[in-house]
């Protein structure tokens, strides 16, 4: 499928829409994880509306660019993506949660189109992403793989378990990236597991790694770009972040890891990131604001 290839200034607008979606879809269920949602609005935005090749007309493409949220808790940002990508419809989304509606609390790939892994264990995206980039290698795809990690992730053994098979097997079609928000579900991730020097693990595990800024919009685009020019060994896109991104009171409070904003709040956020531009989310009225 060819794509109308967004400007940073409007991929930036498509940011402020997920964000503006996260917002709504956990106030009106009452739950969810409205903060690392948020601090990876910016990256998702630059994939599903710039870098992936994908049809939302057909989901199961063969030639397609497949994507893993392996952070699976961060569900409300992933759907928020496929239902501005146009894979189901936008009103779809206030059923977040919601007995028999597709979107759970985590993706579920049998039950909706686009969701290319079910995800939720954490530590178990890149190992399907490899698994994903070794199949493309022995069909002939020239497809690439996507996968997007927390930083509390990175205290799970599988991850590098994973990050030394992508290695060893030099799988240049796969790109993982990191939000470093540096907060986890315990706290902050140097109190709770000392990371750094995190860039230097991964390139002692055999792979390219960037470090940016991840929600400097021109980053991310250049970042993806040059991981598409490396050969022989994965790439990974360390993105700092700020857990919350967009929402002044949301910003770095660990209290909003998992719990979703109040009807009261929900109407803040929304105004706040509704500040700078009326984006298209805005003709979405969620139930609770009726």
């Amino acid at each position: 499928m060819k794509q109308k290839r967004l400007s940073a200034s409007e991929l930036q607008g498509k940011a402020r829409c997920l964000r503006c979606h996260i917002i709504g879809m956990t106030g009106t269920a009452g739950s969810g994880h409205p903060g690392g949602s948020l601090s990876a609005a910016d990256i998702l935005a630059a994939l599903y509306f710039r870098v992936l090749h994908h049809d939302p007309d057909n989901p199961r493409w063969d030639d397609r660019d497949r994507f893993v949220l392996s952070k699976g808790h961060a569900a409300p940002l992933l759907y928020a993506a496929l239902a501005e990508s146009g894979y189901f419809p936008l009103e779809l989304l206030y059923t977040l949660r919601k007995l028999d509606s597709p979107l759970q609390g985590h993706p579920h790939m049998t039950e909706l189109p686009g969701v290319e892994a079910s995800t939720g264990s954490l530590g178990q995206g890149l190992s399907i992403a490899n698994g994903m980039a070794l199949a493309g290698r022995l069909d002939g795809r020239t497809y690439r793989v996507y996968v997007l990690l927390g930083d509390g992730e990175m205290d799970e053994g599988q991850v590098w378990e994973a990050a030394m098979a992508a290695s060893h097997y030099e799988l240049d079609s796969l790109t993982a990236i990191l939000d470093r928000n540096r907060q986890q579900i315990d706290g902050w991730t140097t109190d709770v597991m000392t990371l750094e020097p995190l860039a230097d693990k991964w390139r002692a595990f055999g792979w390219h790694a960037l470090e940016i800024n991840g929600h400097d919009m021109e980053a991310i685009l250049k970042a993806l770009s040059q991981a598409q020019q490396v050969t022989g060994q994965p790439t990974i896109v360390i993105a700092h972040t700020i857990k919350g991104r967009g929402v002044s009171f949301m910003e770095c409070n660990l209290q909003f890891h998992g719990n979703a904003p109040d009807l009261e709040e929900m109407e803040q956020g929304l105004g706040e990131i509704r500040t700078e531009e009326k984006c298209k989310s805005c003709k979405v009225q969620y139930p609770g604001r009726c």
